[in-house]
C-alpha cells in the first residue's frame, strides 16, 4: 500500500504547466520575446522586418514580416510545444542552418503572454488569438503575404516575472542591442525598430555590410573600419575591424557572426582583443563585425537555450587564422590618428523620454532621414576608398598600393613643454609624444633581445645581492632557470638571497641594478597559466616604460632626429606598449581651418 502512494506522488504535468516553467529559460526578458520572434520570421525568408515596441516592450511587441507566412493548420500547431519545420530526425541536429530549430519559444511567449498571430501564405489570411496559453478564437482575416505577431502584456500572469524586469531604458537598450547585431549578420535584410513611434534603427538591406555598421555605429564609424578577410581549409571569414583609435569599455562592441548566427564566445574575444596588442590600451576594446562561414558539422550551437553560446571542434585553427587576419591588417597600414577639426551644428531635436533620447545617442541614428547615409558618402570620405587626387587631406589610412612608407619622413621644428615634439612634412603638422615614442622603441629592442638565445652578457666586478622575503624567495628559486636562459648568472646568496655575476649585454648602461630588480619582480608574479612568451613581454613592457625619456625632459635637435629615425624603423610605430598614440597629426587643410585661412583669399597688395 506504501509503494502505491509513493508512485502516485510523480505525475506528469500538464502543457500550459510546462509551457510556463521553459517560458523561464527561453523568455528571460522583452529581449528574448524580440529576438525568438525575429528569427522566426529570419527563418521564413522575410527580406523585410519592422519591430515596433510600446514602452520598451513592456506594453507590447509587434513584429511584422514579408516572409513565406503559414496556412491556418500550421499557425495553430506553430503554439504546440517542441512543434518546428526545422528539424525532423536527430541527425539534422548536425546540420543546422537555421537560427530557431527547438519549437518551444512560441510556445513558452503564448503561456505567459496575450498573442494575436495573422500570417498568410495563400488567398487567405489566419488570425490566431491566445491568451495565456489558451487558444481564444482562430478566424480568417486580410490576405497579406507573411506574418505579423502582436505580444500584449508580457508576463501578465506571472507577477513575480514583472516585478524583477529591468527599467524601461534597460530593456530598451538590450532590445536595440539585440537587433543592432542581428542587422549586422544579415544586411540583406531591411530592419525597422521603433519605439513609441520613435525610429531607432533604419537598415536599407542593399547586403553592404559597411551601409548596416554605418546605420548601426555612425558614419564616423564606418569611415574608421577596415575591410577584412582570409580563409582555409575549414573557415572563411569577411568583416570589418576597426582603426585602434577607436576603442569601446566593454566588448560589446565585438561581434561575431557563425553562418548568420550572432554567437558569444569568449575564446574568440580573447584572440581579437589580443590582436590587437599594443595597438591600443589592453583594457579597451575594438569594434569589430566578423562573419565566420563553416560546415555546421564543425560547430555545435545545441549548447544553451538562447543559442548565443557555440563550441568549435577546430578552435585553434581559427585563432590563428583571425590572428594572422588582424595582425597583416593592422600591418599595411599608417596608423596615425588625424586630428580633424569640425564645425558643429547643432540640430533640432524633439523632446523624447530619457530611456529614448539616451539609446538614439548610443547608436548615432537619427529619426531625421537626413541623417541617414549612403554608400557615396562612406566612399567620399572614408580613407578606405581614397584616391590619389584626396588622399592629402585625408592621410591617416593610406592605400597600401601606392607603397608609400606607414611612418612618414618628419623633420622636428621643436619641443612643447619638454614632451612634445613638433614636426612637419608636406602633408602637415606632427606631434609625438617623445615618452610615449621611447618606450615603443625600448619595447621592441628588448622583446627581440630577450627572444635571442645567442645574446651575450657581460661578468660583473661587483657582484649583485637581492633579499627577499621567505615567501618570494620560495618562488624565485623555482624559477631561477628562467633567468639564466636570459644569460644571467645567479645562484643562491645566504638566507632568502641572490647573487648576480653576469648579465645579458643589453641592460640599460648605468640601470643594470634598477633593471634586473624590476625583473626580479615581474618573475615573482608567476601566474597559473605562465609562459616565457607572457614574462618577457611583462619584462619588455616594464623596463621600456621604466628607462624611456621622461615628460618635460629637454632633449637637443640631434636626439629628436634620432627618436624619430628610431621609431620609423619599429614594427608599430604608432603606439607604446600601452596601446596610447605616439604620434599625432594635423593636415594643413585643417590648420588653415583652424586659423579661418581656409576659403579665404589673402590680399593683394
Amino acid at each position: 500500500m506504501n509503494m502505491v502512494n509513493d508512485m502516485a506522488k510523480i505525475k506528469v504535468m500538464d502543457e500550459l504547466l510546462a509551457n510556463k516553467i521553459a517560458a523561464g529559460e527561453v523568455v528571460e526578458r522583452c529581449a528574448s520575446v524580440v529576438k525568438e520572434l525575429v528569427e522566426n520570421s529570419i527563418d521564413a525568408g522575410s527580406t523585410e522586418i519592422k519591430i515596433d515596441l510600446v514602452e520598451a516592450g513592456t506594453v507590447q511587441i509587434k513584429v511584422t514580416d514579408n516572409g513565406t507566412g503559414m496556412d491556418q493548420e500550421d499557425a495553430v500547431l506553430a503554439f504546440s510545444r517542441h512543434a518546428t519545420s526545422k528539424v525532423k530526425n536527430e541527425e539534422d541536429l548536425f546540420h543546422i542552418m537555421t537560427l530557431g530549430f527547438r519549437g518551444e519559444a512560441l510556445a513558452s511567449i503564448a503561456s505567459v503572454s496575450k498573442v494575436k498571430l495573422q500570417t498568410c501564405m495563400t488567398d487567405i489570411g489566419t488570425e490566431v488569438v491566445i491568451h495565456g496559453g489558451k487558444l481564444i478564437s482562430v478566424n480568417p482575416c486580410e490576405a497579406r503575404k507573411g506574418t505579423i505577431i502582436t505580444i500584449d502584456q508580457l508576463f501578465y500572469n506571472t507577477p513575480a516575472r514583472l516585478k524583477h524586469m529591468k527599467s524601461l531604458y534597460t530593456e530598451l537598450a538590450s532590445i536595440t542591442d539585440y537587433v543592432n547585431k542581428i542587422a549586422l549578420s544579415h544586411p540583406d535584410i531591411k530592419f525597422v525598430l521603433t519605439n513609441n513611434h520613435s525610429t531607432l534603427l533604419n537598415t536599407d538591406g542593399s547586403n553592404q555590410l559597411l551601409k548596416t555598421i554605418s546605420a548601426v555605429y555612425g558614419i564616423d564609424i564606418a569611415r574608421k573600419m577596415i575591410e577584412v578577410e582570409s580563409e582555409d581549409r575549414d573557415y572563411s571569414i569577411h568583416g570589418y575591424l576597426s582603426l585602434p583609435e577607436v576603442h569601446r569599455s566593454s566588448r560589446n562592441g565585438m561581434v561575431t557572426i557563425v553562418n548568420g548566427r550572432v554567437v558569444r564566445n569568449q575564446d574568440l574575444n580573447r584572440v581579437i582583443n589580443d590582436s590587437y596588442h599594443s595597438y591600443k590600451p589592453d583594457n579597451r576594446y575594438p569594434i569589430v563585425v566578423f562573419n565566420i562561414e563553416v560546415d555546421p558539422t564543425l560547430v555545435d550551437v545545441n549548447v544553451h537555450p538562447t543559442k548565443m553560446d557555440i563550441k568549435f571542434s577546430k578552435m585553434e585553427e581559427l585563432q590563428t587564422l583571425i590572428t594572422n587576419m588582424i595582425r597583416d591588417a593592422l600591418k599595411k597600414r599608417t596608423l596615425i590618428p588625424h586630428i580633424e577639426v569640425e564645425e558643429k551644428i547643432e540640430p533640432m531635436v524633439e523632446e523624447k523620454p530619457i530611456y529614448q533620447e539616451m539609446t538614439l545617442d548610443l547608436n548615432r541614428v537619427a529619426e531625421n532621414e537626413d541623417y541617414l547615409v549612403i554608400e557615396d558618402d562612406i566612399k567620399q570620405e572614408s580613407p578606405l576608398f581614397q584616391t590619389k587626387e584626396n588622399v592629402q587631406t585625408q592621410p591617416q589610412v593610406e592605400d597600401t598600393k601606392e607603397k608609400e612608407e606607414r611612418m612618414p619622413e618628419l623633420y622636428p621644428v621643436g619641443l612643447v613643454h619638454g614632451t612634445y615634439i613638433i614636426c612637419q612634412n608636406e602633408k602637415g603638422m606632427y606631434m609625438i609624444d617623445q615618452h610615449a615614442a621611447k618606450e615603443r622603441i625600448n619595447y621592441e629592442l628588448f622583446k627581440k633581445q630577450m627572444g635571442n638565445p645567442n645574446v651575450e652578457s657581460t661578468a660583473l666586478l661587483f657582484p649583485m645581492t637581492f633579499e627577499f622575503s621567505n615567501k618570494d624567495f620560495i618562488v624565485l628559486k623555482e624559477n631561477l632557470d628562467i633567468l639564466r636562459n636570459m644569460n644571467f648568472e645567479v645562484d643562491e646568496f645566504g638566507i632568502n638571497s641572490v647573487i648576480i655575476k653576469r648579465h645579458p649585454t643589453w641592460l640599460p648602461k648605468g640601470y643594470e641594478k634598477d633593471a634586473t630588480f624590476k625583473i626580479l619582480e615581474t618573475l615573482l608574479e608567476v601566474e597559473k597559466d605562465f609562459t616565457i612568451e607572457k614574462f618577457n613581454e611583462k619584462v619588455a613592457t616594464m623596463m621600456a616604460c621604466k628607462l624611456a625619456i621622461k615628460a618635460n625632459e629637454n632633449i637637443t635637435e640631434l636626439e629628436m632626429e634620432q627618436l624619430i629615425q628610431d621609431l620609423r624603423n619599429c614594427d608599430n610605430p604608432f603606439n607604446c606598449p600601452h596601446g596610447r598614440p605616439t604620434v599625432i597629426f594635423y593636415s594643413n587643410y585643417d590648420l588653415e581651418k583652424l586659423f579661418k585661412r581656409s576659403g579665404f583669399e589673402l590680399p593683394k597688395w
